[in-house]
């Protein structure tokens, strides 16, 4: 939970945001004001759950404050520290919607167990927003649509055995390993010129039309009906228990052929279908593609045709574009994961020797390695030269690589090219950023110097900014900028600063907790240094 705190006398301020114990309870202090308007600013930039406020402040004060955020931000809870035991004021800030109202001077624990009561409240009214009834309806409205995305997504990459099975069962839809599949692709014919009611620009609402007879056509159960990225209508048929090859082929071409009648007489325009070969769950992908294939083909047979690919199915299977395979490559190589993708390199080498019986289609195998290699590299904007090193030779003449073994060695170590290139170009954007807030820190100690305004001028997210700078130092930034105050405070004060210098020259406006930090730090007192 985020708290901003505004409070007009400094030493409370101070004391407010040091001496109570907030991350141990979960609560992290977002922004420090001193008058309203600084409380407004910086409530509109983060966003805090829980503001906790004086209602005597400067510029605007405390329950003006509250009426401008509960009206810009209902849901962020507020408590008012106030020092009129007027029953007055209570009521206006109850009225406003403040949660709770303390009187002055109200001890750190009563605060801290009020704050901690509205982060509770908080995350219940989180908890009951998200409800399981309401997920539930969310689910079950968005689960067309996220079927449909699994099946485009489907038909267009080969997933792992376990993702079907998984993905498939949590959307409701029961894909069989050990059913039969083939695929059909359906789309409006092209229009002809003697066409007067449609153009060329209405196309996308034809093709919407052809889905939604598809859907309504086909007997329910028996297939799914979906449209691929380019808008035809896909049907994806499932054998029915017994059912044969030839059965299930059979069934497509009554299906269709009855599909494309019925589409004619609903729209009094012609469409086509190709049908790919059956195969199994894991055939889905390339059964789409043949499908799409002999689709093409009405360019020969004419239209208001159903078109079966009828090649002769050889021993060699076609090299598929795989975007599943490129993104899993991809996001091991990113995320530092190389034993993945060192694995996923050698499965698709293996697959790739395994079907092919010819050295022209292992090298089919190898051009669209090494072209995801590619697409990798300039996605981020890098040189291939920079990154691949001495092996950049081999993209140039890839013929060169003549063996399943120098084939598998190459792909791993263009994977080892890649994820340290990406690690060092890491390094370098983290030590610079590091190097940056250091030089802001050391130019700045004697202002407010909160994390938070920091990653803003930084332009990068305040966690993020955390955890880099825990990582490259080894410290909080909290602590580190305490420990450079008491550093440089100590200098002022060898070299003959009074205290009070020291302390504003290191951000502190309040004396005695500067020289309560300082004791603690050092193990002296300001005053007491040099004896």
């Amino acid at each position: 939970m985020n708290l901003l705190i505004a409070e007009d006398e400094i030493r409370i301020l101070n004391s407010l945001a040091n001496n109570i114990p907030w991350e141990q309870h979960g609560i992290e202090v977002v922004g420090l004001a001193g008058n309203g308007k600084e409380a407004l600013d910086i409530a509109e930039r983060r966003m805090p759950d829980i503001v906790l406020l004086d209602i005597e402040m400067p510029e605007i004060d405390g329950l003006t404050l509250a009426d401008m955020l509960l009206e810009r931000a209902p849901q962020t809870k507020i408590i008012i520290l106030s020092g009129h035991d007027d029953f007055q004021y209570a009521q206006r800030a109850i009225g406003l919607g403040v949660m709770n109202y303390l009187l002055k001077p109200a001890g750190e624990e009563e605060i801290l167990h009020n704050v901690l009561e509205l982060a509770e409240e908080i995350r219940r009214e989180l908890s009951e927003k998200h409800s399981l009834t309401e997920l539930k309806r969310m689910w079950s409205s968005r689960l067309p649509q996220l079927q449909e995305d699994f099946l485009r997504q489907l038909i267009s990459s080969r997933y792992a055995e376990w993702e079907l099975s998984k993905h498939s069962a949590e959307l409701n839809l029961e894909l069989r390993k050990d059913a039969a599949y083939a695929v059909a692709v359906c789309d409006i014919d092209p229009l002809t010129e003697a066409e007067k009611r449609f153009s060329a620009a209405d196309m996308p609402l034809l093709r919407f039309s052809l889905l939604s007879i598809a859907k309504e056509f086909m007997p329910a159960g028996e297939c799914r009906v979906f449209s691929d990225d380019n808008g035809a209508t896909v049907l994806l048929f499932p054998g029915q228990p017994e059912e044969t090859e030839g059965a299930l082929t059979s069934r497509i071409n009554t299906r269709v052929t009855r599909l494309l009648s019925a589409v004619k007489e609903c729209l009094k325009l012609t469409a086509s279908a190709g049908m790919g070969m059956v195969g199994g769950l894991g055939d889905i992908p390339q059964s789409y593609q043949q499908a799409g294939i002999a689709l093409m083909e009405r360019a020969v047979y004419g239209h208001e045709i159903a078109i079966p690919y009828l090649e002769v199915r050889g021993t060699e299977r076609p090299v598929l574009t795989d975007s599943a395979f490129e993104k899993q490559l991809e996001v091991s190589i990113c995320t530092g994961e190389e034993e993945m993708a060192q694995k996923l390199i050698v499965g698709y080498v293996e697959e790739a020797f395994a079907a092919a019986d010819s050295s022209g289609l292992v090298y089919e195998h190898l051009l669209y390695l090494s072209g995801a290699f590619t697409r990798i590299i300039l996605s981020q904007g890098w040189s291939m030269k920079k990154v691949l090193a001495e092996d950049y030779a081999y993209f140039l003449s890839i013929q060169n690589l003549v063996s399943k073994r120098q084939i598998m060695e190459w792909a791993k170590r263009v994977t080892t090219h890649i994820a340290a290139y990406l690690e060092n170009e890491r390094k370098n954007s983290s030590h610079r950023i590091v190097k940056r807030l250091l030089e802001i820190v050391e130019g700045r100690l004697n202002e407010d110097l909160s994390l938070h305004s920091l990653a803003e001028l930084l332009y990068v997210n305040s966690s993020y900014l955390s955890r880099l700078f825990k990582k490259e130092t080894g410290d909080s930034f909290s602590a580190y900028v305490q420990a450079r105050r008491m550093e440089r405070a100590k200098e002022l004060l060898l070299g003959e600063a009074k205290v009070y210098d020291a302390a504003h020259a290191v951000g502190y406006r309040d004396i005695s907790y500067f020289a309560k930090v300082f004791r603690k730090y050092w193990g002296v007192a300001p005053s007491e240094l040099k004896k």
